[in-house]
């Protein structure tokens, strides 16, 4: 009886000491949140209102008063498959073998959604193309394709669905929303193709004679059209992103699901896609979470998009593992002081599927940017510029036939139409932003351009460039 006693007396003590200290452990513990990420299509800052640029768009605005918005992001290529294989592995594009465009993500490089999913995550991709399946653009192709399995994203995420209609993205984020096991968080990648040409958005496009022209830009009236077709499919996007965030609150789910909007490259704009200027490469990046980022914050600091991956990695309390390049931006949710990187790069390789005929289907280049500077080295300086995705549109016939006649502005006619580049281009980031003034070659500056150079050069050789390296080599 003393022994039934005194066991029933420990076991009591034992479920006292449970309950006080082992209980409060669990019940602190928070859920893994969820996360958004919507991802739009040739999208530049400043093309928001949030960025300062008078265009209607009130949802992402109000998402960026609600959490924190980044003015220096950049992507590791201003082409979206490049590009996004740094998103989506958070490494640099060299690093992953992806500067051919029809490329398919190597099967044995990782992608941060099967990490998210070892870690307990029902994981997404759906919407417009995401490009990393490769492209079968000949019968050769399909063939090869075939042959080795070389698509394998439906290996990497739990569901996997795309579609170009507006109406079937919301639906596939409905149906992946209904698909989520309970009780298990989520990932989703929501893409969009706006505001991508071919420009149709004639509802959402505001009046071409009232718009505000990049300083950079010649300004006729069909350039200004063209403009305005670009600004509308901003505007249909914004409401797009209103009708997934309103779901996302019906749901229930905003108040732990890290959403997160950014743009996969720059746009189809002039000195915009598929070159190494800020409206090729800055995009727009937006993050929101009630509980982990302050509200109404604006971060200045450089952003690669290498940092997607390591960031989400973090806020789901999972290891990065060692070969990822990019840094987590969570330190810069409450608005301390935090410096990402000292510098970032980013490439220019293929684009599209054509045979090397013009710089827009092939081109070769690499840039490093500072806090205050950039280098871009063209690698194939002796070819002109010609535009991606626009060279057809009226408004480049007109600008085409003006140089043509002699009767282009010298100005726009030196930026856009000089029959050879310059092989190195140097920019004060903040006193010329617009990237007008090429300051390399210029004795003040020689120190800087030099410093550049190295470090561009350091990181080639890391990434086992295959470029001739930008630094000068001794005479033998």
């Amino acid at each position: 009886m003393y022994r039934v006693s005194i066991s029933i007396f420990f076991t009591v003590v034992c479920l006292v000491s449970n309950a006080l200290f082992a209980g409060p452990e669990k019940k602190d513990k928070q859920p893994q949140p969820n996360i958004l990420f919507i991802l739009s299509d040739d999208h530049s800052v400043p093309f928001l209102g949030c960025y300062g640029y008078p265009v209607k768009t009130p949802n992402l605005d109000k998402l960026a008063s609600e959490g924190i918005l980044y003015t220096r992001a950049n992507t590791t290529a201003p082409q979206c498959v490049l590009s996004r294989a740094a998103i989506m592995t958070g490494r640099s594009t060299l690093d992953v073998r992806m500067t051919r465009f029809t490329a398919p993500l190597p099967a044995d490089v990782v992608s941060y959604p099967e990490l998210l999913r070892k870690g307990g995550y029902y994981t997404g991709i759906c919407g417009r193309n995401f490009h990393l399946n490769g492209a079968r653009t000949t019968a050769v192709s399909e063939e090869i394709f075939d042959k080795y399995q070389l698509e394998t994203f439906k290996n990497r995420v739990d569901y996997l669905k795309t579609t170009g209609n507006l109406d079937s993205i919301f639906y596939q984020y409905n149906d992946f929303l209904n698909s989520v096991p309970k009780g298990k968080p989520f990932f989703l990648q929501l893409g969009y193709s706006d505001p991508h040409r071919i420009f149709n958005a004639t509802d959402f496009e505001p009046n071409p004679d009232t718009i505000t022209i990049p300083e950079g830009w010649p300004d006729t009236k069909l350039l200004r059209k063209d403009f305005a077709g670009y600004l509308g499919e901003i505007q249909r996007l914004d409401y797009s992103v209103g009708k997934v965030l309103d779901e996302l609150k019906k749901r229930g789910l905003d108040k732990n699901t890290l959403v997160v909007f950014m743009g996969d490259n720059g746009g189809a704009l002039v000195r915009g896609k598929g070159t190494l200027y800020n409206l090729g490469l800055n995009v727009p990046l937006i993050m929101r979470h009630p509980d982990l980022i302050k509200p109404g914050l604006k971060s200045t600091t450089l952003v690669s998009g290498e940092d997607i991956a390591p960031t989400f990695l973090q806020v789901a309390g999972i290891t990065a593992p060692k070969e990822l390049t990019g840094v987590s931006l969570v330190p810069s949710f409450q608005g301390k002081p935090f410096q990402a990187h000292e510098y970032i790069f980013a490439v220019r390789g293929a684009h599209g599927s054509g045979l090397p005929t013009n710089t827009a289907h092939f081109d070769l280049g690499r840039t490093i940017i500072s806090d205050k500077y950039k280098l871009i080295y063209n690698a194939l300086w002796q070819l002109p510029y010609y535009p991606v995705d626009f060279a057809g549109q009226p408004f480049w016939l007109e600008l085409q036939q003006l140089h043509n006649e002699g009767k282009l502005d010298q100005k726009w006619d030196k930026l856009l139409f000089s029959e050879r580049r310059a092989m190195f281009e140097l920019f004060d980031e903040q006193a010329d932003p617009y990237e007008l003034t090429n300051l390399a070659g210029k004795p003040e500056y020689k120190e800087i351009e030099e410093q550049l150079k190295a470090k561009l050069q350091e990181w080639m050789i890391l990434n086992e460039d295959y470029l001739p390296l930008p630094v000068t080599p001794r005479p033998r």
